[in-house]
């Protein structure tokens, strides 16, 4: 089941984001559901890389490649 949102922009943004989409052969929704997403998907990224490197920094024990293999043949 779709439903709708109501965006307000200035007619000069609309313009932008109606090029953009007419650059990449989608129409206004597409553009702006792809975009919404990448974005969403940026901050999990984000957040799970903070979370590694906070957890690296508490623990900086790393492995060589030849290391991580003996291990999972263990």
């Amino acid at each position: 089941m779709s439903t709708t949102i109501t965006l307000r922009l200035e007619e000069a943004e609309k313009g932008l984001i109606a090029e953009y989409a007419k650059m990449h052969g989608i129409g206004i929704s597409e553009a702006l559901r792809e975009a919404m997403w990448e974005k969403i998907e940026d901050e999990i990224d984000l957040k799970a890389a903070e979370e590694a490197y906070a957890e690296y920094r508490r623990n900086p024990t790393t492995y060589s490649l030849e290391e991580v293999n003996a291990m999972w043949d263990a």
